[in-house]
């Protein structure tokens, strides 16, 4: 879900303008899955662009204060949610952890790092969500050293059902500050994609095992 459309479509139209999406309908991406893909997303250039950085930092923290209230610790998700974690963290005044992708298989042999303590309230930071996957397996490895989970929250979502579904069954709300269809408004209210290109864009969000170009 995201809470402000007006918002939403502001950082929808910096993600586009920076090209940290790129919609290519006729010359398809290709996942590591294998799936062909319309869009490409990496909101990790966000943070080459200081204005557009703060705006993002600013929208992830309004929207903790307003959906979940201050927590005691921020975590972001290794890697893309990890710088945008760190920035939300010092923009309110908050402790910071991360969640590595698997347990180091050296040292400690943490697969969270950072000080925290059991029982304290986490808010969790990615910067993109597909499927939900990795997202709710850093929520899982929170849980289990018993941090008690609020929500996550991220810069953008393709919002596949299956996304839905997996949160949903984690028990685990999410926000987003901008979403699949809302950058399909932008893209063509900024003359970035054709009607038809819209369409076919449009069509890859409900099955992209089934999309053709």
């Amino acid at each position: 879900m995201i809470l402000n459309e007006e918002n939403a479509l502001q950082v929808a139209q910096y993600l586009l303008q920076i090209k940290a999406i790129k919609l290519s309908p006729n010359d398809p991406f290709t996942w590591a899955s294998g799936i062909k893909s319309p869009i490409y997303c990496d909101n990790r250039v966000t943070l080459s662009y200081p204005q557009i950085r703060t705006a993002i930092r600013q929208g992830y923290s309004e929207c903790i204060l307003d959906y979940f209230g201050k927590p005691d610790v921020i975590a972001g998700v290794a890697t893309g949610g990890i710088a945008q974690g760190a920035l939300v963290a010092e923009e309110l005044g908050l402790p910071f952890i991360y969640i590595r992708s698997e347990t180091k298989a050296h040292g400690m042999g943490n697969q969270i790092e950072g000080y925290y303590e059991e029982g304290q309230k986490v808010v969790v930071i990615e910067d993109l969500i597909s499927t939900g996957g990795s997202s709710l397996k850093a929520i899982a490895a929170l849980r289990e050293v018993k941090l008690d989970v609020q929500g996550l929250i991220a810069i953008f979502t393709y919002g596949f059902d299956l996304a839905h579904s997996n949160f949903a069954n984690a028990e685990c709300p999410y926000i987003t500050l901008t979403n699949y269809d809302i950058m399909l408004k932008s893209a063509l209210k900024n003359n970035l994609i054709s009607t038809d290109e819209l369409k076919s864009l449009e069509a890859w969000s409900k099955d992209p095992k089934k999309w053709k170009k």
